[in-house]
C-alpha cells in the first residue's frame, strides 16, 4: 500500500533551481542557428538586433505578467491551471490537449534534432544522411534514432525522482551560461573586427531580403517588411519560448508564491541579455552576408571558426549538445506535471494522476516519451518551429488576458504579487503577439495552419470525452 507522502509532490527545488529551469529550458539551440534566417527576412544588422530585443522585452513583460498568477495559484500544472481559473475545463483542455499534441512534444523533438544534428560533427554516421531504412515515403535515419534515445534516456532518469534531474539541470545550465558567455567574450577580445562591424552597421535600418537566386540583397518595405519581421520573429521568439515550464512544477518548489514569479523574472532577463550579446558578437566577427548564407543556416559554428580557428566546430558541436540536452531535460520534466494535472481533473488518461515510487508522475512522463519520439520521425526543424510557435503565442495571449478577466471575477483574490506595468504592459503584449499570430497566418500557413487545426480538434474529442456531469 503506497503511504501518504507518495500522493505529494515534493517541495525539493530553491529559486536557483527555478531560475536554472527558466533558463535551461530557454536556451536550447536556436540562439547558435535562427540569426542566419533572420538575417536572410530582413537583412539589417539593425534590424536583426532589433528583432532580438523585441522577443526579448516582450518573452520579460509575458514572465514578469505570469508572476501575478503563479502566485495566486502556486501548484503544479501552471499555465493550464491558469486557463482553468479564468475561461474553465473547455479552453484549458484545449491548451493540455495542444500541450500534449504539439506544444511541448513538438518542442522535445525539435530540440531531440537539433542535438542529433550536431552530435554528427563529432561522429559522421549520426548525420541524417545516413539512411537506415526506407519504406515507400517513409525514411529513418540515425539523426532520429540518436534523438530519440536522448528522449527515451532523459525520461527514464526524469522517472527516477526529481532530485537527479534537478542536478543535472543546475550543472548542465551553469556550463551552458558561462560557454555562451565565454563564446561571447571570446568573439569580441579575438575575433571582433572594426571594419565588419562598421560595414555591418553602415546602412543598418535599410531593411533588405536575400535572394537566394544569385546572392545579391534586394530593398524591401510596406507588406513584405511585415512578412519578412514576422516570419523571422518564429526563430527568435522559439529561441525565447519554453521560460514557462518553472509554473508547471509549481508543486515541487519552495515558497511557489514567492519563486515561481522571481525564477520567471530572472530566467528571462539573463537569457535575454545573453541573446543580445550573443547577436552583437556575431555582428563583429561576420560580415552580414556571411551570417545569412551560413551552411545549414549554423551562424554560432561559423563565428567559433572566426574565433577559435578549425576547432571552432568542435567547441560548438559540444556546446550545442550540452545545451540541448540540458534543455530537454527540462521540458521533459516540465511537461509531465501538466498531463498529471489535467488527469487530477478528469481530463487526460486517469493513469497519468498517478505518482510512483519516487513521487513523479511517471506514466505521464512514458507518455509524453512516446509521442515525442513519433514526432522526431518527422525529423525537420523549421517545420516542426512553425507547427509550435504559432499555438504557443495564442495560448500564451488568452493566459495573459486572463489576468484582466480574474481581476473582474476575483477582484479581492489574494495576490501577493501584482503583474508589472499592469495594464500597460500585458495588454501590450497582447496587441504585438496577436499582430504576430495574424501575420504568421497569412505567411506561413501550410504549417501553422496545421498547428490551429491540431488544436481545434481538440474541441469535438473534449465533448465526446468529457465525462458526465
Amino acid at each position: 500500500m503506497e503511504n501518504h507522502d507518495q500522493e505529494h509532490f515534493k517541495r525539493e527545488l530553491g529559486l536557483l533551481d527555478g531560475t536554472m529551469l527558466v533558463v535551461g529550458s530557454m536556451i536550447g539551440s536556436g540562439i547558435f542557428i535562427v540569426s542566419s534566417d533572420i538575417a536572410r527576412q530582413v537583412g539589417s544588422a539593425g534590424w536583426l538586433t532589433l528583432i532580438w530585443v523585441i522577443s526579448g522585452l516582450i518573452t520579460v513583460i509575458a514572465a514578469v505578467s505570469y508572476g501575478e498568477l503563479s502566485a495566486m495559484f502556486p501548484k503544479a500544472g501552471g499555465q493550464y491551471v491558469y486557463l482553468k481559473e479564468a475561461y474553465g475545463k473547455l479552453i484549458a483542455f484545449l491548451y493540455g490537449w495542444s500541450f500534449f499534441a504539439v506544444i511541448q512534444t513538438g518542442t522535445i523533438a525539435a530540440v531531440g534534432v537539433a542535438f542529433s544534428k550536431f552530435a554528427a560533427y563529432l561522429y559522421e554516421p549520426f548525420s541524417d544522411q545516413n539512411i537506415l531504412l526506407e519504406l515507400g515515403f517513409f525514411t529513418l535515419n540515425a539523426a532520429q534514432i540518436v534523438s530519440i534515445i536522448t528522449i527515451v534516456f532523459l525520461t527514464y532518469l526524469n522517472s527516477r525522482g526529481v532530485k537527479n534531474s534537478k542536478i543535472l539541470q543546475t550543472v548542465l545550465t551553469i556550463i551552458k551560461i558561462a560557454s555562451l558567455l565565454g563564446l561571447i567574450i571570446f568573439g569580441f577580445l579575438l575575433a571582433a573586427k572594426g571594419e565588419v562591424w562598421d560595414a555591418n552597421w553602415v546602412d543598418a535600418w535599410n531593411p533588405k531580403v536575400f535572394n537566394t537566386v544569385d546572392g545579391s540583397w534586394l530593398p524591401i518595405g510596406g507588406t513584405a517588411l511585415i512578412t519578412g519581421i514576422s516570419a523571422a520573429m518564429v526563430g527568435s521568439l522559439f529561441s525565447s519560448d519554453a521560460w514557462n515550464g518553472v509554473t508547471f512544477i509549481a508543486g515541487e518548489i519552495k515558497k511557489p508564491e514567492r519563486n515561481v514569479g522571481l525564477s520567471l523574472f530572472l530566467g528571462t532577463l539573463i537569457v535575454t541579455v545573453i541573446y543580445i550579446l550573443a547577436n552583437l558578437m556575431y555582428l563583429a566577427v561576420i560580415p552580414l552576408d556571411e551570417i545569412a548564407t551560413a551552411k545549414s543556416d549554423r551562424v554560432a559554428v561559423v563565428a567559433s571558426e572566426y574565433i577559435f580557428g578549425n576547432i571552432g566546430t568542435l567547441i560548438i558541436a559540444i556546446m550545442i549538445m550540452i545545451s540541448t540536452f540540458a534543455c530537454n531535460n527540462g521540458l521533459i520534466m516540465a511537461g509531465a506535471r501538466v498531463y498529471y494535472t489535467m488527469a487530477k481533473d478528469g481530463l487526460f488518461f486517469k493513469k497519468a494522476a498517478n505518482l510512483n515510487m519516487a513521487s513523479v508522475p511517471a506514466w505521464a512522463l512514458w507518455a509524453q516519451c512516446i509521442w515525442a519520439s513519433a514526432l522526431c520521425l518527422t525529423g525537420k526543424y523549421g517545420a516542426l518551429l512553425d507547427f509550435v510557435m504559432i499555438i504557443v503565442i495564442i495560448f500564451y495571449i488568452l493566459t495573459i488576458y486572463g489576468i484582466f478577466i480574474l481581476r473582474k471575477k476575483r477582484p479581492d483574490a489574494d495576490r501577493p504579487y501584482k503583474a508589472f506595468g499592469y495594464p500597460v504592459l500585458p495588454f501590450m503584449y497582447i496587441i504585438v503577439a496577436s499582430a504576430f499570430c495574424v501575420s504568421l497566418l497569412f505567411t506561413r500557413l501550410s504549417t501553422c495552419g496545421w498547428g490551429v487545426a491540431i488544436m481545434l480538434l481538440g474541441i469535438p474529442i473534449y465533448y465526446l470525452t468529457k465525462p458526465k456531469e
